[in-house]
C-alpha cells in the first residue's frame, strides 16, 4: 500500500514558477514509477510528466516539455515536479501518481491546485 501527499501548490502570476512535491509512504518507493497528472475544470485528466524507478527515464507531455522539470529523491520518498515559465493553462489540479513496478497497481493523491493568473 502506498499513500501519496502532495503540496505546493498555489496562485501565481504568469511567468511565474511553482514546485510541486509528492510525499509517498512505503518502503517499496524507489521501485515505482512516479508520474503527474493534472485536470482542468471541465476537462479529463492529462498525463503532465512520468519517471522510472530505475535510470530516473523521464517523459513529458509536449505542452509542458522546455518548461517542467519532474525529478525524484528515493531516500526522501518524494517526487518533485519544477514548473517554470508558468501559463494561464496550466491551470489545473495536479495529481501525483505511483505504478508498481509490475505495472498493475496504481496509487493516486488528493490533489493540489494550482492556478495561474493572466
Amino acid at each position: 500500500q502506498v499513500q501519496l501527499v502532495e503540496s505546493g501548490g498555489g496562485l501565481v502570476e504568469a511567468g511565474g514558477s511553482l514546485r510541486l512535491s509528492c510525499a509517498a509512504s512505503g518502503r517499496a518507493f524507489s521501485t515505482y514509477t512516479m508520474s503527474w497528472f493534472r485536470q482542468a475544470p471541465g476537462k479529463e485528466r492529462e498525463f503532465v510528466a512520468t519517471i522510472t524507478w530505475t535510470l530516473s527515464y523521464t517523459s513529458y507531455a509536449d505542452s509542458v516539455k522546455g518548461r517542467f522539470t519532474i525529478s525524484r529523491d528515493n531516500a526522501k520518498n518524494t517526487v518533485y515536479l519544477q514548473m517554470n515559465s508558468l501559463k494561464p493553462e496550466d491551470t489545473a489540479i495536479y495529481y501525483c501518481r505511483a505504478r508498481s513496478r509490475a505495472g498493475t497497481t496504481d496509487y493516486w493523491g488528493q490533489g493540489t491546485q494550482v492556478t495561474v493568473s493572466s
